[in-house]
């Protein structure tokens, strides 16, 4: 027997004429706001102090010294002097990263143990593996910024520090990532060249770097942009490169060089930031 379409129509629910996930958001947004202001309270967080009549007039003045931005060739010239050692101090800093953090991902890596074929781990191997990652906690715990303090009180001055700095920092950061990476890779071209009596390395260039390899290459990319920021940041310390010029100039209130630094800045950002994308993009 046939069933007008008329009766299923009108057997059917109303649509609702409100969301019915509201009450839900709502009650998530209200919680969410409670939980946060205690939190800008403690911090003393007070972003309309900036609109105060006098908070306007320091501004307006800081900013006045901007304009315009130092032009003359001596400045320009120092200048890319820094900019070009500030990317040859992210460059270098992430080459030492992936120094440290190749090995430290190869170890931390449970596909590539021999010993876990039969089943279950050996004891030393291990033990091994989670010292690399305990390593890796102890390298990426200590930002950048202070591992450049300690530095600069041991080597002095200049572009060694930031080296350094970035280096053990994104060595951390690095071989967590190579090695989760690693792990997320299928498994078992690995581990059939190991049960056939492959070598780690042979394993691992054969079996989990052809899956692996653009999801590294573009990862650590990625980590050389960021490196380029904070080698500028790692300047105010004195660890060399645009931001301790930067850091001079404004020490000096010469806020029209400042000017020009920052406009070099964003530039090299922007730069950086096409590159790495450039990069990524072949890879895929």
């Amino acid at each position: 027997m046939a069933t007008d379409p008329g009766t299923l129509i009108s057997s059917t629910r109303p649509v609702p004429e409100r969301d019915p996930a509201r009450r839900g958001r709502a009650a998530f947004l209200v919680v969410s706001l409670l939980l946060l202001w205690p939190l800008l309270v403690y911090t003393e967080f007070r972003p309309w102090e900036m609109l105060d009549a006098r908070s306007l007039r320091v501004t307006a003045r800081f900013l006045a010294g901007f304009v315009p931005p130092a032009l003359n060739a001596d400045f320009l010239a120092s200048v890319a002097r820094e900019t070009w050692r500030t990317v040859a101090i992210a460059t270098a800093g992430v080459s030492l990263a992936l120094l440290l953090a190749v090995p430290l991902a190869l170890i931390a890596t449970a596909a590539l143990s021999i010993s876990s074929l039969s089943g279950r781990m050996a004891v030393v191997p291990f033990v091994v593996r989670q010292a690399a990652r305990g390593a890796m906690v102890a390298l990426r715990t200590v930002p950048e910024l202070v591992w450049a303090l300690v530095f600069v009180r041991v080597v002095g001055l200049g572009p060694s520090s930031g080296v350094l700095a970035i280096g053990l920092t994104y060595g951390g950061m690095l071989g967590k990532v190579f090695a989760e990476i690693l792990e997320s890779c299928d498994a078992h071209p690995t581990r059939t060249l190991l049960a056939n009596g492959g070598g780690r390395l042979q394993a691992f260039f054969y079996g989990l770097l052809p899956q692996a390899a653009p999801e590294l290459t573009s990862y650590a990319i990625y980590r050389w942009e960021c490196a380029i920021r904070s080698s500028v940041v790692l300047g105010f310390v004195g660890a060399g490169g645009l931001g301790q010029q930067m850091d001079s100039s404004l020490k000096m209130l010469a806020g029209n060089e400042v000017a020009t630094m920052l406009l070099v800045f964003i530039g090299l950002v922007a730069l950086a930031d096409g590159v790495s994308a450039w990069l990524r993009g072949l890879l895929r």
